[in-house]
Order: C-alpha cells, then structure tokens, then sequence
C-alpha cells in the first residue's frame, strides 16, 4: 500500500499567530522540544507509517528548513524515499504565491506526477501527535470513500477556529462546516449518541464535536478533479464543494493532538513534554521521531536544582535552579540563573573564547544566560545573550509590549533570535 501513497505537508503561510518565532523562519522549521524542529513530527510519523515519498509545501523564510531537511532526511537509494521541498516559484501558468492549502497542492500537482501513486496524504506542518497513516489508508480504502477526513474528538468549549462535521453511523460525513462561530450550529454538530458508542473514551460531561485535524487522505483522480477549480483552501472550500457529489468518510483519532499553530500553544505543548509522563512521549521505541544527527558532546551541569526539565545536546549548566524547562541544544546557563516555566532553544554554534573576549570588550555578553538571571515565563529563541542580573516576567506587561527584540505574546515573554539583552535589564 505504501508504495501507492505520497505525502503533502502543508509548510503553512506566514505563520502570524507564532510571531515572532517565525520573523526569520518557516512555521515547520521552528525548534520543538530541545532538539527537533516542528516539522520532524509530520515526516516521522510518515516513515515509522511506511511512507517514504514525501513532498513539502512552503513559501516563506524557507533557508532554515532547507538546511534542516537536507542535513536530516537522506533515504537508501534502494528505498527509494524522497523529502522534497516545492517552494512556491513562477512557471508560465502563474507566479502567485500560494493562496491556500488547496491552492498550494495545485500549483505542485505537475511535479508528483514522477511518483506512481493511487492516494494522497495531505498533512499540516505544525502539529505535534503520532499516528499510524497505515490505519487510516486501510480506512479509507476499506469505507470506499473518495475523500478521508481525520477528525479528533473536541470538547465544545475548546472548538474554536476548528472545521467541525456531522458523521453517520457508518462514518461518512454528512455535513462540514469550517471554524463555525454560531453557539446554535456548534451545538447542532455535537457528536450524535450512536458515535459516542463507538469512541474508546466517551465524553463524560461536556459535550463533543468531531474537529478535523487538517489531515485528508483523497483518492487521485479525486484530487485532480476537485483542484480543477478556483478553490483556494481544503477547509473552507474543497471537502464542502465535494459533499454530495462524493464519498466522504471520517476517520476517527483518540490520540494525543495539538495544533501548534499560537505563542501560547507552542509554549504550553513544549513545556508538557517535561511533565514526568507527558501525553505526547518522545521516548516510544516502536515510533521514534527523527531529527538532524548533530554529532554534539554530553551535556554537563554542575551544582544544579533541576525538576522537570527536559536538556538537549552540548549544553553546559552551571550552579542554576531550574523548575519545568526545556533546554535546547548548545545551552549555556550560567552561576545563579533561575528559570520557571521557561523555554530556551539554543544556538547553532559554539563560541570560541577568542569570540567571547572581544565581545566582552565590545559590551556584548555571551550567547545563552548570564549570571543571576531570573527568567520566567518566557521563550528564549536561538543564539540569544542574554547578559548578568537579568530579571524577565511578562507578568504585568500588556499584551503586544514590544521593545529591542523582546515581545509579550499570550502571557510570555520572547527574547528573539540572536537579540542581545544587556546586563541588569529588568522587562
């Protein structure tokens, strides 16, 4: 079956919702849990599912996701597997840049046509989970549908900004409506009683609705038919345009999902993988995810308090407390830092003492935390110094505060990539 399938991931748009974590990167090339990048959850779980011949949509800040997946994704030649990127690029048919997720695969239909394939998997590029794509393929084809949906059970109270659908016994979609905001037509899509019989978890007090987790399989001639049309986006416009018209079936997930699509989303889903048993678990022998081989030195700290922290590669953590964090890889922390409910991403070297002299002398201090800072609740992204007695809390700052690369969003507090934040600077 494997060998009848590609995969799309969607490398998403300009990636608002996450700025300024994508200001000079891709939403999929943003780091995730210390080591990996957003985009190794989509890809692992395609090869841990058998499916190698994927394909990766995206269009802007690209540079730090070529590197990543040319430095990562290298198949036997006897497999056959390819991760290619389709950056948006003008041809004589067009030179737009992608106006949605339909409109993206339109624009790169002519290039899979050197794959021999009877399905496609059309996946996101910024959501953490981990599924088989073999089960929901044998769904797919064992229902006879010309379209699959994933979908996720949602508590009511949490479907905001969701594609919602109304199902038959049998599965099969019978209505989709893409992030409805009326209370009356929410309420009107909850799960019906006969599908609560069918969940492994039925909701127990809140009501539910079946949310789709922008993640379809679609049968090829299916594909071409439904984007020789103006359509832009799969939500909003291809899986409605085609109910009636064509078979569509559901196809239910009780995992763990989150779209990591907000500030608030991605700092709440990363500082979870630290909880003693997180839902989503990194350490699955049977479905590991992958992620660049950086060949870096063990990690040492010295004189530490350390609960719930979760350390990458290369890191040096000297005489620091440190309560529910996420350490990137080539971390420096220095005497007396303090950090709570902090994630801190890195850099993507190591500075020679050389370097760090001269910048001294220039009043720079070094990459990673100074002395006897107090960080909390707060996203350190790559290659950040952050000087001595240092003290950031968004705590009190308005929503939107934005001054020398530190920005409060959804209650953190970010210190942008490569900023420089001076000794004593108190925010």
């Amino acid at each position: 079956m494997e060998k009848n399938v590609i995969a799309v991931i969607m490398g998403g748009g300009r990636g608002s919702r996450l700025h300024p974590l994508t200001k000079e990167r891709c939403k999929p090339a943003v780091p995730l849990a210390g080591k990996y990048r957003l985009v190794d959850i989509p890809i692992s779980n395609c090869v841990n599912s058998g499916i190698n011949k994927i394909y990766l949509l995206t269009q802007f800040n690209t540079a730090s996701l070529h590197r990543h997946i040319q430095e990562t994704y290298r198949f036997d030649p006897f497999g056959g597997g390819t991760v290619d990127i389709l950056s948006a690029e003008q041809t004589e048919q067009g030179d737009s840049w992608y106006q949605g997720t339909a409109d993206a695969v339109r624009q790169n239909i002519h290039h899979f046509t050197s794959s021999n394939y009877d399905y496609v998997l059309i996946l996101s590029g910024d959501q953490l989970y981990r599924m088989d794509f073999q089960k929901i393929l044998s769904h797919h084809i064992e229902s006879k549908a010309d379209v699959t949906v994933s979908a996720i059970p949602i508590p009511i109270s949490q479907v905001e900004g969701l594609g919602l659908m109304r199902v038959n016994d049998d599965l099969e979609i019978s209505e989709f409506v893409e992030k409805p905001t009326d209370p009356e037509v929410i309420d009107g899509l909850t799960i019906s009683k006969s599908i609560e019989k069918q969940l492994e978890n039925p909701p127990l007090d809140e009501k539910q609705c079946l949310a789709s987790m922008g993640i379809y399989v679609f049968n090829r001639e299916t594909m071409i038919e439904a984007l020789n049309s103006t359509a832009k986006d799969f939500g909003k416009e291809v899986i409605p345009g085609l109910l009636g018209s064509r078979k569509l079936s559901s196809y239910i997930f009780e995992g763990y999902w989150e779209d990591i699509g907000t500030v608030k989303a991605f700092f709440e889903a990363n500082l979870q993988l630290a909880d003693p048993v997180p839902q989503f678990n990194f350490f699955s022998e049977g479905s590991p995810v992958y992620s660049r081989a950086r060949y870096l030195p063990a990690t040492k700290i010295n004189r530490c308090s350390i609960n719930h922290v979760i350390v990458g590669d290369g890191c040096i953590i000297t005489d620091s407390y440190l309560k529910r964090c996420v350490i990137g890889i080539r971390s420096t922390l220095r005497e007396g830092a303090r950090l709570e409910n902090v994630v801190v991403m890195g850099s993507d070297i190591f500075e020679s003492a050389e370097d760090r002299k001269r910048n001294r002398e220039l009043g720079i201090p070094d990459i990673g935390i100074g002395m006897n800072c107090e960080i909390k609740n707060a996203i350190i992204d790559k290659g950040a110094r952050i000087g001595h007695n240092v003290k950031l809390n968004p705590d009190g700052k308005l929503e939107g505060y934005t001054k020398d690369g530190i920005f409060v969003r959804d209650g953190v507090i970010l210190v942008t990539k490569n900023t420089v934040v001076p000794d004593n600077t108190t925010v």
